[in-house]
Formats: C-alpha cells, structure tokens, sequence
C-alpha cells in the first residue's frame, strides 16, 4: 500500500486494509437469529411477499406511556423488535393478546385488524418493513 496514503488515513482516523493493520477472523463475530417465522404470532402462516420491485422499510417507533394505538392492518409481512419498554398487542376479532418487552421480537400480522398499547412506561421499537415502493406501512380502520 502507498505509504503516503496509509499516512492520511492514519492522520484522519481511519484504518486501511494494507496499512499494516489487519481484519479480525469472521470466527470473532457473534451472530444471534432474533425472528425467523413463516407465520405472525398469532399463528396465522405468511401467503407471500407483494409482488413488484421490493422496498424495504426500517422504522424507529417511540410510544409514550399509556398510549393506545388505532385499529390498523398490515398490507405486507414486518417484523418489530422492542428496544426498551413493553408493548401489548391485541386482535380486534377475537381479542387475543401478547404483551412484548425489551429484547423481544414479533412478526406482524398481514392483514388482520389489530392494535398496539402501552402500559406505565414508554416503548421503544424498531419495525422492519417488506413491501414494494408506494405501499403504505399500515391502513387505521
């Protein structure tokens, strides 16, 4: 590697492959599956993706305490993961529920009227999304 170059780097911050620094071993890297489901959590299995060109979506929601979310459907598969706080989520055809908290996951149902709500403490969640461009996240009924 040109020596001038791994200066600047060095000079910036930054690490070089080349530079005389080295990537760690891929056997240093730890890997724990948080979902893998071919169903939403109340059992019901995926049909399919929407069809066209995919958009992937990943959003940040931060629920205040004691919030209850709309009735609301799901237009494609998406996966939550509860970053702080607790979450109970509720069918609205047969009143079924889950409660979630930190470090939990959940799959999402497609196409089932459903709500969200927070007990005492806020909840923070990060939601991934699996759609085609101009699809809307969710439909409030």
């Amino acid at each position: 590697m040109d020596t001038h170059k791994c200066l600047i780097a060095t000079a910036m911050g930054l690490s070089l492959l080349g530079c005389g620094t080295q990537p760690k071993d891929a056997v240093h890297i730890e890997k724990e599956v948080l979902l893998e489901r071919s169903e939403s959590w109340d059992g019901v299995p995926y049909k399919a993706y929407p069809s066209g060109p995919p958009q992937l979506t990943l959003i940040r929601l931060k629920i205040p305490a004691h919030t209850q979310l709309p009735w609301h459907t799901h237009p494609m598969p998406n996966a939550a993961y509860i970053v702080s706080g607790e979450l109970t989520v509720q069918t609205h055809k047969s009143g079924v529920t889950r409660t979630l908290k930190q470090g939990q996951t959940l799959a999402e149902m497609v196409g089932t009227e459903h709500r969200g709500f927070t007990g005492n403490s806020a909840v923070e969640l990060l939601v991934f999304y699996a759609g085609t461009p101009g699809m809307p996240l969710s439909e409030q009924h």
